[in-house]
């Protein structure tokens, strides 16, 4: 058991260019899928379709497309951020600002025109060298029983992506999940060309590989005492 706590205490994101000339090996790779394939889902509807891109040339394909700043993104992202490395172990929550441009920072701005205003990005400034990408779909037309908005089947793929990523942790291997991948347009790209039908949707994407560079990250979590209850809301006492 402590050895699973220690596997959760110290999986992260990722987020530094990976090595493009280590490739993932394969018994690596079959170890991720075979723990995502294990993921508890809603009725066992294992509702999740994985696409492994290790082709060099794909990558470099799906890199070249062009993806927007969303103005949605930037408001949300904003209420998440603290000044400074003593503001956010104070709150206990979200990320450092220091991670993004400083018209970004500000809970007020204008984020419609800041988003206006931001030239197009291509997904390789996302992807930073990865040597693989798994992209992770699920199929749209379907929910878990009489779970409405298919919360049930949305943690399902949470619960694949915890396996995945705890078994990469393991693995000794980096990982970072890509929310702009399951964006409308570049998940129309990606549709075109890795030729997944209409009815999946993009879930997340996530980059793999072995980080090319070290860096700490300042990671915050609330105090047990601040998020359980016991016997009762508001209830107090040891757990």
């Amino acid at each position: 058991m402590q050895d699973l706590l220690d596997l959760i205490h110290q999986r992260h994101s990722a987020r530094t260019p990976y090595d493009s000339s280590r490739a993932i090996p394969q018994p690596a790779l079959d170890q991720i899928v075979e723990a995502a394939s294990w993921a508890p889902t809603a009725h066992n509807m294992q509702n999740f379709e994985i696409v492994v891109i290790d082709d060099p040339s794909t990558l470099q394909a799906i890199g070249a497309i062009e993806t927007r700043t969303s103005p949605v993104f930037l408001r949300e992202n904003a209420r998440q951020l603290s000044a400074s490395v003593e503001a956010l172990r104070q709150r206990r929550t979200g990320v450092i600002a220091s991670m993004f441009p400083p018209a970004w920072r500000e809970p007020d701005a204008d984020f419609e025109a800041i988003a206006a205003a931001e030239p197009a990005a291509l997904l390789s400034h996302s992807l930073q060298s990865a040597p693989c990408l798994l992209l992770v779909l699920y199929d749209a037309r379907k929910r878990a029983p009489a779970s409405e908005g298919d919360v049930l089947g949305f943690i399902s793929l949470g619960c694949v992506m915890e396996n995945m990523w705890l078994t990469a942790q393991s693995l000794g291997l980096g990982l970072q999940i890509l929310s702009v991948f399951s964006s409308e347009p570049v998940e129309a790209a990606l549709r075109r060309m890795l030729g997944f039908p209409a009815h999946l949707k993009i879930a997340y994407a996530c980059r793999l590989g072995h980080p090319a560079e070290a860096h700490d990250y300042v990671r915050v979590r609330r105090p047990l005492d601040a998020f359980v209850h016991r016997n009762r809301y508001g209830g107090e006492g040891p757990i």
